[in-house]
């Protein structure tokens, strides 16, 4: 229903920023890290999700789409829910949740208050699960194209891998890894380097 919204920051709280557009706040439950980007007063853009349930409609907002991209990746993994997906993000990075999943690294997800290891287990089997049968949604599937199936067995194909759990297609990816010193950088610092890349 809404892709972004833009506008004044008029509000933050603890997980919560008020965009004011047009005269309309928009309230958007986030996570610290986007939380830090923004500024009251100030101009801010967030990527937005609307969690509708029967009792209420919430708007999930995120400084970046590989943020909001990660949270709609979590909240389809059965036993999490909004909370505990902004929980995750608030104390890792995308790509160091991506990094945490093609890894199976547990201990980097039990960190977020309230995620125990069977949850962080289970993220970890059912996306790195997905990933390897091409089930994850990549830019290119969302609007209009073809999946992409990757099963991690080095470096380069783990941090392909991990660029796809943030929802890249393999020609994004291929442009951003090229050039890079996949043999000395770890697998976090090329999933970042890479990403700057293709924000540019």
């Amino acid at each position: 229903m809404f892709y972004y919204v833009k506008g004044k920051v008029a509000h933050v709280a603890p997980n919560l920023a008020v965009i004011d557009c047009g005269g309309v706040g928009y309230a958007c439950r986030t996570t610290s890290y986007t939380l830090s980007a923004l500024q009251v007063g100030e101009e801010g853009k967030l990527y937005t999700h609307l969690n509708v349930r029967e009792d209420a409609m919430e708007l999930y907002g995120f400084a970046s789409e590989n943020e909001r991209n990660c949270f709609q990746m979590l909240i389809a993994v059965s036993g999490v829910g909004p909370k505990a997906a902004l929980s995750i993000l608030s104390a890792t990075t995308p790509e160091g949740l991506a990094t945490a999943i093609i890894t199976g690294n547990e201990k980097a997800l039990t960190v977020a208050p309230g995620i125990g290891k069977k949850i962080a287990q289970r993220i970890i089997l059912e996306l790195k699960d997905k990933l390897a049968k091409g089930q994850l949604p990549t830019a290119e599937e969302r609007y209009g194209g073809t999946g992409m199936t990757v099963i991690p067995q080095d470096k380069s194909s783990e941090a392909t891998a991990a660029l796809a759990v943030l929802g890249y297609s393999p020609g994004e990816i291929a442009m951003a890894l090229k050039g890079l010193d996949l043999e000395t950088l770890s697998l976090e610092d090329t999933v970042r380097q890479a990403l700057r890349k293709m924000i540019k």
